[in-house]
């Protein structure tokens, strides 16, 4: 299990703007009006605000102390909080989130919502649900963190979720999106090649992490990143993809190998400016498809900072995105 997070920053929070380039992990966006709203790893979930795509406000923190049930649940926990998710539904704002013990599968996904994002509003308030799923080392071989909540064609919700280990899981949720739906339904849905006879503190098998679900025309497409993240200048995060279907799987690749047997095809990797790149997720704003993802900075000692980029498809309707 490699150790993940470790150099990660811990941001201040003001009212200062900054420019594209802020510095980021894990960042997901949603649009409120004419506001974006940017989510990314930290200490209570740092949030950023933007009306233009360039100049960002930092805002307060989801959450201005750890969560108490994280705290009992995680040996260790301080309340750094990893890679969150958000999405619109019934009314509300629902962002998942993932809390977990270094070099361990010792990890929970938690949720948290609110009727609006807009700080000013009357109507703000983080409402934390706690636990919604979690995964014990010595009786699960996955590991509970890395959310994104999806919709199937019968609007069903899934969430998909996981890093390393026996790879991406997709588990169904039941209707008010807090709990896992009954009977169980559950599906790998990407993994790569881990020998679980080796060491679990090892990062050197199994790298495939941060999934994301985005619905184009008729196909699911699944973005995963492979390779290692938080080296900075040694990071090599890229991020693939595969398609289905079905958002159940299975997803296959350009080359049409199944992604739950280790296949993904190349939509974007590092280059002599960006070291690793990856942990994406994907909207459409405006009638235009955008990978929203971090990279890790070569002018900048592989500082990891946020892109946004313009989903190309090619002719057969495959994802790649153009590194600036």
């Amino acid at each position: 299990m490699k150790w993940k997070y470790i150099t990660l920053i811990i941001l201040c929070f003001t009212t200062e703007i900054f420019s594209q380039d802020i510095r980021v992990h894990d960042p997901v966006m949603i649009k409120q009006g004419n506001t974006y709203y940017l989510f990314c790893t930290g200490v209570g979930i740092s949030v950023f605000s933007s009306t233009d795509f360039k100049n960002w406000k930092a805002e307060k923190p989801v959450f201005s102390t750890a969560p108490e049930w994280a705290v009992k649940t995680i040996p260790g926990f301080k309340g750094h909080i990893w890679a969150p998710d958000i999405s619109f539904h019934n009314g509300e704002y629902y962002l998942y989130y993932s809390v977990s013990a270094f070099g361990k599968n010792t990890s929970c996904i938690g949720l948290a919502t609110n009727k609006t994002l807009d700080a000013t509003s009357p109507d703000f308030k983080w409402t934390d649900h706690g636990n919604v799923i979690q995964s014990v080392p010595g009786r699960d071989l996955w590991n509970a963190i890395d959310p994104n909540l999806a919709f199937d064609d019968e609007q069903k919700p899934w969430l998909v979720f996981g890093s390393f280990w026996s790879g991406m899981k997709l588990v169904r949720l039941n209707e008010n999106l807090k709990k896992i739906a009954e009977p169980q339904e559950w599906h790998t849905i990407s993994k790569r090649p881990r020998d679980f006879k080796t060491d679990d503190r090892d990062p050197a098998e199994g790298a495939v992490e941060a999934p994301f679900i985005f619905k184009k025309n008729t196909y699911y497409y699944l973005f995963v990143s492979f390779d290692y993240c938080c080296r900075g200048v040694k990071s090599t995060y890229k991020v693939m993809v595969g398609r289905s279907e079905k958002i159940q799987g299975p997803y296959v690749d350009k080359a049409g190998v199944r992604m739950d047997q280790g296949g993904g095809t190349l939509v974007v990797q590092g280059n002599a400016a960006w070291y690793g790149v990856g942990h994406n997720s994907a909207y459409t704003f405006d009638g235009t498809d955008y990978l929203i993802f971090h990279a890790y900075d070569a002018a900048d000692g592989g500082k990891p900072k946020l892109k946004i980029e313009k989903i190309q498809w090619d002719a057969t309707g495959w994802p790649t995105v153009e590194l600036k």
